[in-house]
């Protein structure tokens, strides 16, 4: 592949970008749907016959697979240059379209619980419907535990120029951030983004410069950023309090199809194994010559993992590492790369982070992330490529079977960054490129078994503290730090007071608590993993079959299908783990 193209291709879904007369004929073709889709909800409000009922749903999912088109082309067009004017205004216009859809949806959902028990099983048996009873008895089911539809969708409309504002707000504030770097005796003016990838580089006083210059332009940004976090939290809580929702974990929970005992069960697994991360963190600041690990060493590399790898021998390893495992998620992928569908390209300008957005209406992916030539770029290159896999696997379903929980979403994405994880410690040469291999490796486990922990526990207390008043932002320094300090076991030199406000996560009003789902899809992964493993060649299909069933059950009876464990018990938890302690006792040996 060493033509292989930096950039995606989003001509071949609307031409002419946020110009776009297609986009905007789609977007007036999207309301008239809308229109329609509400005079049919409206028409069969007081009595709704099975036929109805099927026209309806199949609606819908028309509906809603055309507006997800736009969302996802809107926020690939911002990703890639957040100051693209035209498409902040399309994001207001999609804003509004989106808020009107929910108000419909709204109204079918008031429809749906006035249905008789008896009878809505009745209609769940028809072979039309029968297919989606999952997702309509979950639409269902929360649909009674919300406000009256009326105030549902006061609360939807207001939500746009409210809730989902201070997002985009935010999104604004950190678009325009650029830090300025020395390097190779020139000043480079970076985004947030690049500068980021910049604490993984193996120049120790680069790394401590760059985190010391990203904490200062946060703190410039400070109030700013504490202003919509605030907001966006008091929405919540509000909305909450409206639905007499009493668990600020009730919706994140609900939202990632999952038990409160599966969840504590996770985490209870991830602090008996902290200890064994200490370890590790005070071996990696022996070998890099410090007395303690600081916030911005926990991503150094060690070894020879630091030496650049090209973009296109990095996409030709996926591929390959891939093809080992599967030979139809390799040509999926490689047709992934050579249609255009990853943009890679390091450049000012892109918004921070990496993500892959499905485009439900002409049922194709498309990955964006900044490629940075380092072992954890080619780590996230096969990670954002598994969720698109993923979709793939979906694509023949109907459109709310193709809706899986972010905490599942993880397991595709984690699963195809560690076949070429551990196909790159399979190459690796010297004891020393093994070792920065497997030292990037373990910084996975850091990264969830301490810093999504971290975030976890900074959000919690956040809730709480919020619940109480508006947080200042020390008190959110504060919040972050111990949290930090907590999820670390103490173990850092030095910590990130502002990650609050440079994480994207914390902002996104899509999916409340976006952190745990990481920490979960990485474990629940390396337990699929592990299978694989045991079971061999055959076991690809086995896989193509769970990740079929992630949008038709809860995680509990997705795992008790297929893998026969009960994630609500420590064992599971405890074994997927182990393979990541195993992975440390062997870094420890191997820096004796």
């Amino acid at each position: 592949m060493s033509g292989i193209n930096h950039n995606w291709d989003l001509e071949s879904i609307f031409p002419g970008g946020s110009s776009s007369k297609e986009l905007e004929s789609h977007l007036k073709q999207v309301g008239e749907s809308i229109n329609s889709l509400q005079k049919l909800v409206n028409n069969n409000k007081e009595n709704i016959d099975l036929k109805c009922l099927k026209e309806l749903v199949a609606e819908m999912q028309v509906v809603a697979a055309d507006l997800g088109q736009a969302s996802a082309f809107i926020g690939c067009l911002l990703a890639q240059n957040v100051q693209d004017e035209k498409a902040r205004l399309l994001q207001g216009t999609l804003g509004q379209l989106s808020a009107f859809y929910s108000t419909v949806v709204t109204g079918l959902d008031s429809i749906l619980i006035n249905i008789p028990d008896k009878e809505w099983q009745v209609y769940l048996e028809d072979p039309g419907l029968y297919e989606l009873s999952f997702p309509l008895n979950e639409q269902r089911n929360l649909a009674q535990i919300k406000m009256s539809s009326e105030k549902e969708s006061l609360a939807t409309d207001l939500a746009v120029d409210g809730y989902h504002a201070w997002s985009h707000l935010y999104n604004t504030i950190v678009g325009k951030m650029t830090i300025d770097v020395e390097r190779d005796g020139k000043i480079d003016l970076l985004s947030i983004g690049q500068a980021t990838n910049l604490l993984s580089n193996s120049d120790g006083e680069l790394r401590r410069s760059v985190f010391n210059k990203i904490e200062a332009a946060f703190k410039e940004t400070a109030d700013l950023c504490a202003s919509a976090l605030n907001h966006l939290a008091g929405f919540r809580i509000n909305l909450y309090k409206n639905r007499s929702w009493g668990d600020i974990l009730a919706e994140p929970l609900q939202v990632n199809r999952m038990q409160r005992e599966t969840l504590d069960a996770m985490w209870s697994a991830v602090e008996e194994a902290k200890p064994q991360v200490v370890k590790y963190l005070e071996r990696k600041a022996k070998l890099l010559g410090l007395d303690q690990i600081a916030w911005y060493d926990l991503y150094a590399p060690v070894g020879e993992a630091g030496k650049e790898i090209p973009y296109a021998e990095a996409a030709d390893f996926v591929v390959e590492q891939f093809r080992k495992f599967s030979p139809e998620l390799a040509d999926f992928t490689k047709e992934a790369l050579d249609k255009g569908w990853v943009e890679a390209e390091d450049r000012g300008g892109k918004r921070p982070g990496a993500f892959c957005t499905t485009f439900p209406a002409s049922k194709e992916s498309r990955v964006f992330m900044t490629y940075s030539g380092t072992i954890q770029s080619l780590g996230t290159l096969a990670h954002e490529l598994g969720h698109a896999y993923h979709a793939h696997v979906l694509k023949g379903a109907p459109l709310m079977l193709r809706r899986y929980a972010m905490n599942v979403a993880e397991t595709a994405s984690t699963f195809g960054e560690l076949l070429v994880v551990d196909g790159t410690l399979q190459v690796a040469n010297t004891p020393e490129e093994k070792l920065g291999i497997l030292d990037d490796k373990i910084g996975r486990s850091v990264a969830f078994f301490m810093d999504i922990h971290s975030r976890f526990l900074f959000e919690t207390r956040f809730y709480e503290a919020r619940a109480k008043g508006l947080v200042s932002t020390g008190q959110l320094n504060e919040l972050m730090v111990q949290a930090q300090k907590d999820a670390f076991l103490g173990s850092l030199k030095e910590y990130h007071p502002h990650f609050w406000a440079s994480k994207l996560h914390f902002y996104i009003t899509g999916v409340p608590f976006y952190n745990f789902p990481y920490t979960f899809g990485y474990l629940f992964s390396a337990g699929v993993y592990a299978r694989a493993k045991a079971e061999g060649a055959g076991f690809a299909t086995k896989y193509r079959d769970l990740l079929q069933d992630t949008s038709r059950m809860n995680v509990e009876n997705l795992a008790k299908k297929h893998l026969n464990v009960d994630l609500t018990k420590p064992q599971f938890w405890q074994d997927a783990v182990r393979l990541s302690v195993n992975d440390i006792e062997d870094y420890l040996n191997l820096t004796k």
